[in-house]
């Protein structure tokens, strides 16, 4: 594919947005342990009332992500997904600069994030460091995790 990707609001909950999350979902269950894997089902998503982005091109889903509100002023971001096609395409970055962009919207003024701390999870921490994401104790009902990495910034 070639082009731009269109960034924007989805349901959690469409066909296409269900594939990719499932591949996500795959992916970080071959990768953590049970106890260390805190990925949403895309009826999970639906049924907290995530606000869920896709990066969409010739109708496929390249990307998705998701935002949850986890205190008043405090959002989670989850399902943080890229196919692997379209890696290094700034689809993730696209997708997290419109969460943010949300959260702001919504009057949050922190946004928290928890992710891999192996190798595979590298890229994802350097695109949320470029952001001005921090390495953060757990949050929420998090615990400490060898397996997780817990960041975090005020917007």
């Amino acid at each position: 594919m070639t082009g731009t990707a269109a960034i924007g609001r989805d349901r959690p909950d469409d066909p296409a947005v269900v594939a990719l999350l499932q591949q996500h979902f795959a992916l970080m269950r071959a990768t953590s342990p049970e106890e260390s894997c805190h990925v949403l089902k895309p009826g999970q998503l639906l049924d907290s009332g995530a606000v869920v982005v896709t990066a969409r091109q010739d109708g496929a889903v390249l990307g998705v992500g998701a935002l949850t509100r986890i205190g008043p002023d405090h959002g989670e971001l989850k399902s943080m997904h890229t196919a692997r096609a379209a890696r290094g395409r700034g689809i993730g970055r696209d997708i997290l600069t419109a969460l943010m962009q949300e959260a702001r919207a919504q009057g949050l003024t922190r946004l928290s994030l928890e992710t891999g701390s192996q190798p595979d999870f590298a890229a994802a921490r350097a695109l949320y460091a470029a952001n001005g994401f921090e390495i953060c104790p757990p949050f929420g009902a998090y615990v400490s995790d060898p397996l997780s990495v817990f960041m975090t910034r005020r917007l």
